[in-house]
């Protein structure tokens, strides 16, 4: 190692002499020397290719790598630890939550570094201290009013979200410059519970956000390999699962899973932020102009067509397709909407289990057994339908890029739901906490980037003037500041909120992701 590290100073005493160790700051470091340079390269080739789109260009499947698309290889078969995945839920890292997640019934846990997650120093390195709790099974938490968490006997399988390629780690340094979120992230974890979990002779799962580019997979497959060859693990100890969450990584989806065939734990639809990215990457067109948020739904065909080739294409290869969010937060103060909210996740599920999903997402515990009933109906005894292929499945490249046919309409109150989603979840972003529950839903980045990014596509293509949505936006910042009263809406940092929901909605250029503006105001 060569390289100077320079991690910034926490409070938190075990984080600093049980997280940021030397040790484990080498590791990082050593993983930043032999990949940073890679990372830039792949991100550069990101910025060409968004350029080619904003000249005119299109997305296709790629000529270069059809012998991959037509060929009869398969991933490693799944490991035996995990081979039932039918509930996962998510969330960050704090200690509390992750006592709740881990005892929710869930098959699966994924503890979140990246969307539902602020990514203040203190939440980075700290949310190792939890999982490594977690993982040793020491982990508690008493409340203010006294009440006690412990977990449970059967808990959930944990995996691990780290940050996209594209993110920072400014509080660490490699050599003067800023860290990878992605690198990290994924190399604190290794050295601290990726290798207690080893030792228990349980694998270490990850999920890996925001891939574009199989190029980007075959380096998070170099990393895996690397990671195992250094602590002495076997060949496939660590595994991943990709969301397929842009809309060029859906052209990919075969090419991504032979990158990572020996550390695949599958792909999942990542319905957000795909959202989001045939928004990003089409932007500047008409023709893609989608309607409110809400119409936007995984029956529209350019999401079935999406959500099918992904199923088909997992299970052409043995690997897990797993499904999308399910974002309810079940109130208990109105409950008729209350109980429609259930009903249409009840019909997202069993929708998703019909369609050959091995499992899907849920944001809160109370969702855990709707979820889970429509696919124990599917699935029986069965821990997964790996073996069901979707040979009648035939998706083109027309309907991929199909957002044209997308029923709905954009409304005003389309604009005022983006306006005040976004601008909350912002202000909940900088004060720390990456998951806010917001009208009964659980927003993170996801549908945050879906809300900011709509009402720049409007305003481009003269469905509102700029002038409506700061009319709109005084209108509904008015009505939170009277909801929350006015000591929390201080504390909210309202001004920096609203100069970077101006900055990403509103700015003449496309921000792309709004984390990385915000980040520069995070501790």
């Amino acid at each position: 190692m060569t390289q100077t590290v320079e991690a910034a100073p926490l409070q938190d005493d075990r984080v600093r002499e049980e997280i940021l160790t030397d040790e484990a700051l080498a590791f990082v470091a050593e993983l930043h020397e032999r990949f940073g340079a890679r990372r830039k390269e792949l991100l550069a080739a990101r910025r060409e290719r968004a350029a080619a789109l904003a000249r005119g260009g299109t997305l296709d499947f790629l000529p270069e790598t059809r012998e991959i698309r037509e060929g009869s290889w398969s991933v490693a078969a799944p490991p035996e630890d995990y081979l039932d995945r039918r509930v996962e839920i998510t969330g960050p890292t704090d200690r509390k939550l992750v006592i709740n997640a881990l005892n929710s019934g869930a098959k699966g846990f994924m503890a979140d570094f990246e969307d539902a997650n602020s990514p203040t120093w203190a939440n980075q390195a700290g949310g190792h201290v939890n999982l490594v709790d977690a993982i040793e099974g020491t982990i508690g938490y008493t409340s203010s009013e006294g009440k006690e968490y412990r977990l449970a006997d059967e808990i959930a399988t944990l995996l691990v979200r780290p940050r996209g390629w594209h993110l920072p780690e400014k509080h660490l340094t490699m050599g003067g410059e800023a860290a990878s979120g992605a690198l990290t992230d994924f190399g604190l974890h290794v050295f601290h519970g990726g290798r207690r979990l080893a030792a228990q002779g349980r694998g270490v799962f990850f999920y890996l956000p925001k891939l574009e580019h199989h190029l980007e997979a075959r380096l998070w497959n170099d990393a895996f390999s690397f990671a195992e060859d250094h602590f002495g693990l076997g060949r496939g100890t660590l595994r991943g699962t990709v969301l397929i969450e842009t809309l060029p990584a859906a052209f990919q989806m075969d090419e991504i899973l032979y990158e990572l065939r020996e550390h695949s734990l599958g792909l999942n639809a990542g319905r957000w932020d795909y959202i989001f990215s045939m928004i990003k990457c089409f932007r500047d067109r008409p023709e893609f102009v989608l309607p409110d948020r809400n119409d936007v739904k995984m029956t529209v065909p350019f999401m079935k067509a999406y959500s099918e080739l992904l199923v088909k294409t997992c299970h052409a290869r043995g690997a897990f397709a797993m499904g999308g969010m399910a974002a309810l937060i079940p109130s208990r103060k109105d409950p008729e909407a209350n109980e429609r909210a259930i009903a249409a996740v009840h019909e997202d599920k069993r929708r998703e289990a019909s369609a050959g999903f091995d499992g899907t997402w849920v944001a809160h515990p109370d969702v855990v057994p709707v979820a889970l009933e429509e696919f124990d109906a599917v699935l029986g005894d069965k821990p997964n339908q790996i073996e069901r292929r979707r040979d009648d499945v035939s998706v083109t490249a027309a309907d991929l890029l199909d957002a044209g046919s997308t029923p709905g309409e954009v409304t005003e109150e389309g604009l005022r739901s983006d306006v005040n989603v976004g601008f909350q979840y912002i202000s909940f972003w900088l004060g720390g906490r990456g998951a806010a529950g917001i009208n009964n839903l659980m927003e993170d980045a996801a549908t945050a980037e879906i809300s900011r990014s709509q009402i720049w596509q409007w305003v481009r293509h003269g469905r509102f003037t700029r002038e409506q949505v700061l009319e709109v936006l005084d209108e509904e910042t008015a009505k939170i500041r009277d909801e929350v009263g006015e000591e929390t809406w201080q504390k909210g940092r309202p001004d920096e909120t609203r100069r970077v929901f101006e900055q990403v909605s509103l700015g003449e250029e496309f921000p792309e992701f709004l984390t990385l503006p915000a980040y520069e105001l995070l501790d």
